[in-house]
């Protein structure tokens, strides 16, 4: 497994690139927790994101960038640093609309990396993790 020995996780820097660059910018996404196992990024609710004005729920493309950004960086902090690696698949099993107004927080964690491949898993929840409104699992090639 790859890692580079010095490296420390700073959630300023990871925020200072997520509102820096492309679409990750344009979707607001943001540091939002983390521990030794687990890591929570988070998108505010916005108008220009509903994907159903009737309900007020985000669309699922913003959603899969969140859930892919976060189950990432779940394997980074893992792995001990920003190291090169690619999705492979990333799956979502959508629960339940997301909440009008209501900022999504996907929490995701790395569960297993073997030579070549790491494997995450993850929710994406409002208010209450208990209640997810998503469900994802996500492997990535680690170069």
């Amino acid at each position: 497994m790859n890692t580079v020995s010095d490296w420390q996780f700073v959630p300023a820097e990871l925020d200072a690139f997520l509102v820096d660059k492309g679409h990750n910018a344009l979707l607001g996404q943001r540091y939002h927790a983390h521990d030794a196992d687990w890591i929570e990024l988070a998108m505010p609710w916005n108008e220009r994101l509903v994907d159903d004005p009737d309900t007020g729920a985000m669309a699922r493309g913003a959603i899969m960038t969140l859930l892919d950004n976060s189950a990432g960086i779940a394997i980074m902090l893992k792995r001990g640093g920003y190291l090169p690696q690619v999705t492979v698949d990333l799956r979502a099993d959508f629960v339940r609309p997301t909440e009008r107004g209501a900022t999504l927080v996907c929490r995701s964690e790395c569960l297993s990396i073997v030579p070549g491949f790491a494997f995450s898993r993850g929710i994406a929840y409002e208010r209450d993790p208990s209640d997810p409104a998503c469900l994802v699992t996500a492997s990535f090639a680690l170069l």
